[in-house]
């Protein structure tokens, strides 16, 4: 993904909602952004990094994302099928 992806995503969005990096598939949580900082690779190529908030709060990711991101599969519960009454019979 590169910066001008990156901004023609964000575009799409309310600028007032917080912003989360997703990390780790295996055991999906949401950190703060910090701060962002640009170099250059070993390559001489520009990079922009992005940091964790210095606060390093962690957040469960929502089920949702995780699966929209393909990190999971859905895990919706199975449709339940009605039971059938149960009677006494011959009194007992």
């Amino acid at each position: 993904m590169t910066v001008g992806d990156l901004i023609d995503r964000l575009s799409a969005c309310d600028r007032d909602a917080p912003v989360r990096l997703a990390i780790n598939p295996f055991f999906p949580m949401a950190h703060r952004l910090g701060g962002m900082e640009t170099s250059v690779d070993e390559h001489g190529r520009p990079m922009v990094y992005i940091a964790e908030s210095p606060k390093a709060e962690q957040f469960p990711l929502p089920p949702a994302v995780a699966v929209a991101l393909t990190w999971q599969e859905s895990s919706e519960a199975p449709p339940r099928r009605r039971r059938r009454a149960t009677r006494p019979t011959d009194g007992h």
